[in-house]
C-alpha cells in the first residue's frame, strides 16, 4: 500500500456522501413529477416493485449495463488483465455476457408462463410448495449477500486506498443514500439513476482509453502499449502463458477463471431476483430484445476497461509515477482488486484518482440500488404477504418494501465488515461465490421453462448440488496444497472444481430426479400468479366472500394500480411470444459459441502471440465496441423516449396554467 493517498480524505466522504445524496435529492424531484404528471404512481405496490411493466428495451438494456457492473467488474477484471495479459479482459467479458443472453430466454418464458408474478420465487411457491420455496428463498438472498457484501468490500477498499478514508465508515456510507433514493422512487428510480450512472460509467471509460491509447505521455499509442507488454513479459512472465507473453490467448489460468467466471456468473444471474425484476419490468415483446442488447453492451465493460488500465498497471509497473514504485504489487494489493486504482493514478495522478473514485462509487451504487430493490420484493411478496399477511393492501405492502430496503442496506455493511475483519477480499469471494449457489441454478431456470421438472428434482438438484461443490472445493484445496485456509481454498484448482462440482451435479440430480418419477404440471398455474378475479385485483390477494362489509374498509388506490396493471399486464398473443423465444434461442447460442469457443478457443490452441498489428486492431475493435456499447446504452434510451418527455413537458405546462 503507498505510504500516502493520491486524493485527501474529505474527497472520499464528500463522494460517498455527497453523490449519494445528490441521487437522493434528484429522485425526490422525479418522483414528484411522476407522481403528479404521469399515470405511474409510486405510492403504488406494482409501480414501486415492478415498474408498472412498462420499461422499454432500451432503458432496460442500460440498467443490465449498470446492475451488472460491479465493483468487481471494474476491478477484477483489471486484475485478470493484470495476471493473464490479454486473454484475462476477453474471459471475464465472455464468460459473465453469456448469463444476460441466456436469459433472455428466461426472460420471454416469464412473460409466457407468469406474465403477473412479482418475484421468480412466486413461481417456485406456486409449482412446488413451501419447503422448496424457503429452500429458493435461501439461495436467493445468499446470492443477494454475496452480491451485495462484494460491492461494498470492492468500493470501500478501493476509496479507503486513494483517499485513505476509513474502511467501516465507506461501507456504512455507501448503502445509505441509495436507500433513501431507492425508498423515494422504488424500481424506475433505480432505471433511472442507472441510466445516469452508466452515462458517467461510458464518459470515463472513454476517457481512460483515448488518455492510455492516444494522449498520455508515458503510454500514448497501441504500439507503445504493446512494446511496454512485450518488455514486462522479460522482466515478469505471466505462469501458464506462452512465452510467459501478455499478449496472447495462449493462457491457462485465464481459461480456468473464463470457467470459473461461466459458472458463478450463472447462478449471480438466474438467482438473483435483480434481473429477473428487470425481466419482469419490460414489455412483454420486448423483454428478449432488452436482454439481448443489454448483455452485448456490457461486454464491452470489462472487456474495454481492463484492456485500458489493467495492461496500463503491467506497462508502468516499472515507473516513477506508479504508486508501489520501486517494488511491484504484493498478492494482497492484486487479489483485493488495486492494479486499476493504481494505474489510474500512475498514468493521470489526481485526476485519474478522482475519474476512478466516481465510477467505481457510480458502479457500487447503481448494483447496490438494483440489489436494495430486490431483497426488497422477496421479502414483501415472499415473506410478508405470502406468510404473514396474504390480504395485505397495496399501502402495507409499501410499507414493507420500504422497511426491507432500509434492513438489506444495513445487512450487506455487516457481511462487508465481517468479510473485512477475518481476512476474505473481493478476489476469494468472488471465486468461491459460483460453488455456493451453482447448485441452483439449473432448477431454478428449469421452474419457469420445463414443466417435467418435479419438486423432488428442483429440491435434490440444488441441495446436492451445494454440498457436491463444497466437497469438491475443499478435497481438491486439501490434496493440492495440502491444508485448508484462506489462501488454498482461494486458488484456481479448488475453486474451479467447486463451481463444475455444484454447477453440473445440480443440473444432472435435477434431471434424473425428475425423470426417475415424472409428475403432470400444465403452465395454466403459473399464468394465474396474482391474475385478477372478478372482485379483487392482483396486488391485495383475496377477498372476505363470506363477509363482504369487510372488503369496504379497502384503500382506493387499487383501482388506479388495477387500471395500471389492466394495461400493462396483458398477456401476449402466444405466437409472439413463441417466436420471440426462439428468437432468443437463437441469439443467445449463437453469440455464446462465437464468444466462447469460435474466437478464443483456435487462438489458444494455436499458441498465437500477437504481432503489433494484431494488438494495435485488437484495441481498435475494443474502441468500437465500446461505442457501440455507449449508442446501446446511452443514447437509445433517450430516442425510445422522446416521445414521452415531450408529452410530459406539455402536461407541466397544462398543470402550471392551470394553477394560474
Amino acid at each position: 500500500m503507498p505510504s500516502t493517498t493520491p486524493l485527501p480524505v474529505g474527497v472520499g466522504y464528500g463522494v460517498v456522501v455527497g453523490i449519494g445524496f445528490f441521487f437522493a435529492f434528484v429522485m425526490c424531484g422525479i418522483s414528484y413529477i411522476q407522481n403528479r404528471y404521469t399515470r405511474f404512481s409510486t405510492k403504488t405496490s406494482e409501480e414501486f416493485n415492478t415498474a408498472s411493466r412498462s420499461v422499454k428495451p432500451g432503458l432496460i438494456a442500460s440498467g443490465i449495463v449498470s446492475a451488472w457492473t460491479w465493483a468487481a467488474t471494474l476491478l477484477q477484471s483489471g486484475t485478470v488483465a493484470y495476471e493473464y495479459g490479454v486473454a484475462g479482459p476477453f474471459w471475464y467479458a465472455a464468460g459473465a455476457t453469456v448469463q444476460i443472453l441466456m436469459f433472455s430466454m428466461l426472460a420471454c418464458k416469464v412473460k409466457q408462463n407468469a406474465p403477473r408474478c412479482h418475484t421468480y420465487l412466486e413461481i417456485i411457491y406456486t409449482r412446488y410448495g413451501v419447503l422448496t420455496h424457503w429452500i429458493y428463498i435461501f439461495f436467493a438472498l445468499l446470492t443477494n449477500v454475496l452480491v451485495s457484501s462484494q460491492l461494498l468490500l470492492g468500493g470501500s477498499a478501493v476509496v479507503t486506498s486513494l483517499t485513505g478514508m476509513n474502511v467501516y465508515a465507506a461501507i456504512f456510507l455507501i448503502p445509505l443514500g441509495v436507500c433513501v433514493y431507492v425508498v423515494l422512487g422504488g424500481l424506475r428510480a433505480t432505471f433511472l439513476c442507472d441510466y445516469s450512472h452508466t452515462l458517467i460509467l461510458m464518459v470515463i471509460i472513454l476517457y481512460f482509453m483515448f488518455s492510455v491509447y492516444a494522449t498520455n505521455s508515458q503510454i500514448g499509442s497501441p504500439s507503445a502499449m504493446y512494446s511496454l507488454l512485450k518488455e514486462a513479459a522479460v522482466k515478469r512472465p505471466i505462469s501458464g502463458n506462452q512465452d510467459g507473453s501478455y499478449v496472447t490467448m495462449k493462457s491457462n489460468f485465464a481459461l480456468i477463471f473464463g470457467i470459473i467466471q461461466l459458472c458463478s456468473g450463472s447462478g449471480t444471474v438466474f438467482l438473483d431476483q435483480a434481473y429477473w425484476q428487470r425481466a419482469i419490468a419490460s414489455r412483454p415483446t420486448t423483454a428478449v430484445r432488452a436482454y439481448i442488447l443489454g448483455g452485448l453492451a456490457w461486454y464491452a465493460i470489462p472487456f474495454g476497461f481492463a484492456t485500458t488500465l489493467g495492461l496500463a498497471a503491467v506497462a508502468l509497473t516499472d515507473s516513477p509515477s506508479f504508486p508501489t514504485y520501486p517494488n511491484t504489487m504484493t498478492q494482497a494489493q492484486v487479489s483485493a482488486g488495486l492494479s486499476t486504482p493504481f494505474a489510474a493514478t500512475a498514468l493521470l495522478g489526481t485526476g485519474g484518482a478522482v475519474a476512478l473514485l466516481i465510477v467505481l462509487f457510480m458502479a457500487v451504487t447503481s448494483c447496490a440500488s438494483a440489489e436494495l430493490i430486490a431483497v426488497s420484493s422477496i421479502l414483501t411478496f415472499d415473506i410478508y404477504k405470502t406468510y404473514l399477511k396474504p390480504t395485505a393492501t397495496p399501502n402495507q405492502l409499501i410499507f414493507v418494501a420500504h422497511i426491507g430496503i432500509g434492513v438489506w442496506g444495513f445487512v450487506m455493511a455487516i457481511f462487508a465488515c465481517i468479510w473485512n475483519v477475518i481476512g476474505i477480499d473481493l478476489g476469494w469471494l468472488f471465486l468461491v461465490m459460483g460453488l455456493l449457489i451453482g447448485g441452483a441454478v439449473f432448477p431454478a431456470a428449469f421452474a419457469i421453462t420445463w414443466k417435467g421438472q418435479t419438486k423432488a428434482g428442483a429440491i435434490s438438484g440444488a441441495v446436492v448440488g451445494l454440498c457436491a461443490g463444497l466437497i469438491a472445493w475443499l478435497v481438491t484445496a486439501r490434496q493440492y496444497y495440502g491444508n485448508l485456509s484462506v489462501t488454498t481454498t482461494g486458488m484456481e484448482y479448488p475453486t474451479l472444481a467447486g463451481n463444475l462440482a455444484a454447477l453440473l451435479i445440480g443440473l444432472i440430480v435435477t434431471v434424473c430426479v425428475s425423470l426417475a418419477k415424472p409428475e403432470p404440471f400444465e403452465w395454466d398455474q403459473t399464468r394465474l400468479i396474482n391474475a385478477p378475479s372478478i372482485n379483487s385485483t392482483p396486488s391485495v390477494g383475496s377477498l372476505d366472500k363470506e363477509n363482504p362489509n369487510k372488503n369496504s374498509n379497502l384503500p382506493t388506490v387499487r383501482d388506479e394500480e388495477k387500471e395500471i396493471v389492466e394495461d400493462e399486464i396483458a398477456v401476449e398473443e402466444p405466437s409472439k411470444l413463441k417466436r420471440a423465444f426462439k428468437i432468443a434461442c437463437i441469439a443467445s447460442f449463437l453469440l455464446t459459441f462465437i464468444m466462447d469457443f469460435l474466437v478464443p478457443i483456435p487462438m489458444f490452441l494455436s499458441h498465437y502471440i500477437f504481432s503489433q498489428g494484431f494488438f494495435v486492431a485488437w484495441v481498435v475493435i475494443t474502441f468500437i465496441w465500446v461505442f457501440c456499447s455507449t449508442a446501446i446504452s446511452v443514447v437509445l434510451p433517450i430516442w425510445e423516449t422522446a416521445g414521452f418527455f415531450g408529452d410530459l413537458y406539455k402536461e407541466i405546462v397544462k398543470g402550471e396554467r392551470a394553477k394560474r
